[in-house]
């Protein structure tokens, strides 16, 4: 998206010459919002200004994703990221800069390659699950019995043994259709199959398959686990319907080792009355290890310590502290989020909000909020200040895996920095999250919402409603 300002049409003119000359239509005038807020418009218009005046934000974003590309968990990469992001807040003035320790799975990829060796040579786009074991060592052939849902299998099951099952469920949402991905190898391998594959878990893109977990469950033996494009799913799916034998090649090294010492990054603008209630704001550093995780997550965590950037820039230091958290392991574990909430289990009721951004910035965004009638009622007086940036409507979703644990030990209410699902999950965990795709206004206009918000909740006189 373009920060070039372009000249308006001529259809464009001529619309609102044709407005201006027409008679007064008179309308009703939306409502004021509710005068409370009248103390803290000033510092909410001074925090969007600053947020949006330059591109500054982006320009860290493209910092981390560039200098420390992906960074699945247990990786050097997400090691390195760690320490950058603890100098980088402690040089942005934040307070209590920590790094809280925590134990975290380590998966690694090695080689991989999925090729269609009959009727033609085909080489499939071609990722492993994430968690998968890997082929044997020379590889594993088979023919593939494609199937559009988990009935449909049971329905053919006499005709899984021995081969690799395909499952091309197109998709529909991500709650939805993620299930293939997860459940499709503990399924298929309780059905005989030797290896399973699923169509990538999102719309379909410039032939991009898509990574993420794959659980086997207790007592099931794990077979080989990948995603393929939509496109070459599709190939499959035609020539077998056609009554061709198709028959795949997959070469996998995938492999689990021992656990590694990983830590969520803690940062904060410490309240000056009432510093013991909590504001925590935060997105997962952690990532799949193909594209640079900018989308899911880097700029989750780049939009929300930007909020607290802002306010040590501005000298602004609200009642409340204001806590970073940027967690590791959301992608393949959530130890990082349960990490937190045992560590801070005695102080879980002194959170009084929380708010996750992981579902990318792209525009047109939303704010999901989760709380009680109270706190809904007040909350959408808040966002009423973010009419300037388009964003004074709720909606619901509020919440997120990272802040989900310690929120509901705490009985906080939550929101969610929500992007326009169709763009986010058209490059999740693929190869195509990079920072290219993503507007430098998008990541400006998030950081400076969340930073209205977490202001005036740290700020207000009384803490919200639960």
């Amino acid at each position: 998206m373009s920060l070039v300002r372009r000249t308006a049409p001529l259809c464009l003119v001529v619309v609102c010459a044709g407005i201006l000359l027409a008679p007064p239509v008179h309308t009703q005038s939306p409502p004021r919002p509710s005068s409370w807020l009248d103390p803290y418009r000033e510092t909410a218009a001074r925090l969007m200004q600053a947020a949006t005046a330059d591109d500054f934000a982006w320009r860290r974003l493209a910092e981390l994703t560039d200098t420390y590309g992906h960074r699945l968990s247990g990786s050097d990469n997400l090691q390195r990221a760690v320490g950058w992001s603890l100098e980088t807040m402690r040089r942005d003035g934040l307070e209590n800069v920590r790094a809280e320790p925590v134990m975290v799975p380590r998966w690694v990829r090695g080689r991989e390659s999925a090729d269609i060796v009959h009727p033609p040579q085909h080489t499939l786009a071609f990722l492993s699950l994430g968690g998968s074991v890997g082929t044997p060592a020379g590889g594993l052939e088979a023919d593939v019995v494609p199937v559009a849902s988990f009935d449909e299998l049971r329905a053919r099951a006499s005709e899984v043994k021995g081969r690799i099952v395909l499952f091309n469920a197109p998709f529909t949402t991500y709650s939805d259709t993620v299930t293939y991905r997860t459940n499709s190898a503990r399924v298929a391998s309780q059905m005989g199959a030797v290896a399973t594959l699923v169509r990538g878990v999102g719309p379909t893109g410039l032939r991009t398959p898509h990574t993420g977990s794959v659980q086997y469950g207790m007592g099931v033996t794990p077979i080989p686990a990948g995603s393929v494009a939509a496109e070459d799913a599709d190939r499959i799916v035609r020539l077998t319907a056609a009554g061709t034998r198709v028959r795949i090649r997959l070469t996998m090294e995938a492999r689990t080792e021992s656990d590694a010492m990983s830590a969520n990054v803690v940062g904060e603008i410490r309240g000056r009355e009432r510093p013991n209630e909590v504001v925590v704001l935060g997105g997962h550093l952690d990532s799949w290890d193909v594209g640079a995780g900018a989308s899911d997550d880097a700029v989750g965590c780049i939009v929300t310590w930007e909020a607290a950037r802002l306010m040590a820039r501005l000298g602004i230091r609200p009642r409340r502290t204001v806590r970073i958290v940027l967690w590791t392991n959301e992608e393949n574990g959530l130890r990082g989020a349960t990490a937190y909430a045992t560590t801070h289990a005695a102080h879980a009721a002194d959170h009084v909000f929380a708010l996750e951004s992981d579902s990318g910035v792209f525009e047109p965004a939303s704010l999901g909020f989760s709380g009680s009638a109270g706190a809904r009622s007040l909350m959408r007086d808040v966002t009423a200040l973010l009419s300037p940036l388009g964003l004074s409507e709720l909606v619901a979703g509020g919440g997120g895996a990272d802040i989900g644990p310690i929120a509901q030990a705490g009985n906080a209410p939550m929101m969610a920095y929500l992007g326009n699902p169709s763009r986010y999950f058209a490059i999740h965990h693929t190869p195509a999250d990079t920072v290219e795709r993503i507007a430098p206004q998008e990541v400006s206009r998030a950081a400076a919402a969340i930073a209205v918000i977490a202001y005036v909740v740290a700020e207000m006189p009384e803490r919200m409603p639960r």
